[in-house]
């Protein structure tokens, strides 16, 4: 705040009221779209078993299908996240529910490997583009020093499907029997309608952009506009002559890598720690879904306290690279643990080393995008993660349907070390980015610089 400016106070002032509003307003709806996601997300894992032993899918089937949901996913997230630019959040995220819900209802209908897979497959082009949206949404409505604190808000809606959606999972598999469905089916059908009414909710309850809420004044909705944008961004009003800079200036791609390694590891185990705590002598469908939930708190932990830690420490970047190397050594460890008490906690520190650095990521690749560029980058970021969330349930399924256990924990292993290696080349892309905006100058022609908030 500048003291001594009457209009910059007021401005602040304006400016506070109607982040509240926001916050108050939009953030429990994007929570609650997300939350969902991750509850549909656990459901598989929790069904890896009884999948095994009603309709004959074998674990590296499952590994197989559970990531055809990312190739899918992967290969629209660009697509999709252009389309959301053009028609808005509210609209495209409401066809993003309904679909995606539908599909996870049809899973009940799955009779084999084959029929697995393309299910599989249509709910990853359903779901595609849903993640960049939300962190879009992020960027129209919230000034950059708030960004982390948004991201970190939408990854709470992470831990809770983490936490909830194994017992709520496990709760409704009990319903195995009831009009002839196995367990199973009851799940994946209640939680698909349940997320087809979320998408009601979206279409009822968010604007796109906040000139459109009516809970705001205009004067409010002014002062969000104005503080959100991005100014030391490359702004372009199309994608035509400018995929470099959606899509290939440095940084964005070491961030793309970056992330692919996360993922590996952070799929890897949503989708077979539920499959893990049962191959540790744990009984009961529920009983396995409540322990499975513990990442959640771990990832609960790391969302708090990750980004308290970026908002006191000299820069994102050295945070970043703490956790990374602390995710290698976490790895290493469960490798070399004994007892079912000692793993079960590794990997939930691991989730909150995971999940909780991910808010950081954004905030890097928020601090550098704007515009149709931050829809497109953005979207490109997170589907070269996706490739991630193929390749680590593919390669773990592999391992442990060839009997090696040893193979799947190379698998968290590998993708861990892999994280810390980037970590070099992310530091320098980086510098080099702020270096060309600080300078004004990008290797494209054409691009509108505008000052950083």
């Amino acid at each position: 705040m500048n003291q001594g400016h009457p209009e910059q106070e007021e401005t602040d002032r304006v400016h506070a009221a109607a982040s509240r509003k926001a916050v108050f307003r939009l953030m429990p709806i994007l929570c609650l779209v997300y939350f969902m996601a991750f509850v549909d997300r656990t459901n598989v894992g929790l069904a890896k078993t009884s999948l095994d032993a009603d309709v004959g899918i074998s674990a590296a089937a499952y590994g197989t299908g559970a990531g055809i949901f990312f190739l899918s996913y992967a290969a629209l997230e660009v697509p999709s996240n252009l389309v959301m630019h053009r028609v808005g959040p509210r609209r495209w995220i409401t066809r993003i529910a309904v679909t995606w819900g539908a599909l996870c209802a049809c899973m009940m209908f799955v009779q084999g490997e084959l029929s697995f897979y393309i299910v599989r497959f249509l709910l990853g082009a359903a779901e595609a583009g849903l993640y960049p949206a939300l962190m879009y949404i992020v960027t129209i409505w919230f000034s950059q020093r708030q960004r982390v604190t948004m991201v970190g808000t939408i990854y709470l809606a992470v831990c809770a499907g983490l936490a909830l959606g194994g017992p709520l999972g496990g709760g409704l598999m009990e319903l195995h029997g009831a009009a002839g469905l196995f367990g199973w089916q009851w799940m994946f059908l209640i939680e698909g309608v349940i997320t087809i009414l979320v998408g009601g909710v979206v279409w009822r309850w968010m604007p796109d952009r906040p000139s459109d809420a009516p809970w705001l004044t205009a004067r409010e909705a002014a002062v969000l506009d104005e503080r959100a944008v991005v100014r030391t961004a490359p702004a372009h009003a199309t994608l035509k002559g400018n995929a470099k800079v959606a899509f290939g200036r440095p940084f964005i791609l070491a961030l793309s890598v970056i992330y692919f390694a996360n993922q590996i590891n952070s799929v890897s185990i949503q989708y077979n720690f539920p499959s893990i705590v049962e191959s540790l002598g744990v009984e009961g469908s529920f009983t396995i879904g409540l322990v499975s939930g513990s990442v959640g708190i771990g990832a609960f932990v790391g969302v708090l306290v990750i980004p308290w830690l970026h908002r006191r420490a000299a820069g994102e970047l050295h945070v970043l690279t703490g956790v990374t190397v602390a995710t290698a050594v976490v790895a290493g460890g469960y490798t070399l643990a004994d007892g079912a008490v000692a793993r079960i906690l590794l990997i939930d520190v691991a989730m909150m080393l995971l999940i909780g650095v991910l808010p950081l990521y954004w905030s890097v690749a928020m601090a550098r995008m704007s515009g149709l560029m931050a829809a497109a980058g953005l979207a490109f970021i997170n589907t070269v993660g996706l490739l991630g969330g193929f390749a680590g349930p593919y390669l773990y399924g592999f391992a442990e349907g060839r009997g090696s256990e040893a193979g799947g924990n190379a698998v968290l292993v590998a993708g861990a070390v892999l994280g810390v290696l980037l970590l070099p080349l992310l530091r320098r892309t980086v510098r080099g980015e702020d270096h060309r905006s600080a300078l004004g100058t990008h290797t494209e022609p054409g691009v509108r610089m505008e000052r950083r908030q």
